[in-house]
Order: structure tokens, then sequence, then C-alpha cells
């Protein structure tokens, strides 16, 4: 796999921009400040006006349980608390992934 990190505070249209340049299949989001709701719901929708729907979303950081629903109502794939490994991301990639592919008949 191949990462491309775009570094702290970046904006909605600064993520959705860099993940169109790179080609990317995935966009994982870490938000620490409790403003998750605004992130991932702009993302989302800038990935649709780009129709780019097929870009996985997911993320994690430090977002209340009550709130997980909500982002997975949103298209959120998943969220991934504090503390979880590095290999289960890594796993729920390569589950996920294939399947996106698989969608775009590739």
């Amino acid at each position: 796999m191949e990462v491309i990190y775009t570094g702290l505070r970046q904006t909605p249209e600064m993520i959705v921009s860099a993940a169109l340049q790179e080609d990317v299949d995935a966009i994982g989001l870490s938000v620490l400040s409790g403003a998750h709701m605004h992130y991932f719901r702009e993302v989302k929708r800038l990935l649709s006006e780009q129709q780019a729907d097929d870009i996985l979303l997911f993320g994690g950081g430090i977002i209340p349980d009550e709130d997980v629903p909500k982002l997975k109502a949103l298209g959120v794939a998943a969220v991934f608390g504090p503390g979880t490994s590095t290999q289960d991301i890594v796993a729920f990639l390569q589950q996920s992934a294939p399947k996106r592919w698989a969608a775009q008949g590739g």
C-alpha cells in the first residue's frame, strides 16, 4: 500500500483535491478536534460533487460512540477508535478496497 500523508489542518477542499490528484482508492481522516461531523460531511459532499463517490472514506480519532452511526449513515465505511491497531486498519483496507475495485470492473 502507498500512503499519502497531507499533514495537519487540511481543509475538506484540500483533502479532496489531493485525493483526486493522486487518484486514491481511500481517504482516511484522523480527527481529534471534535469537528468530525463537519469534516466527514464536507469531504463526502465534495467527493459527490466531483463524481468520486467510489473513493472509500474511513477514519478515526476521538469520536463519541453515539456519532459512529451518524457517520456511517453519511457513507463513512469505518470508524476506528483510540487504540485500534494498525493491523486492524490494514485488514479493513485489504478487505474493502478489492470490493471497490470489483465495483469499478477492475
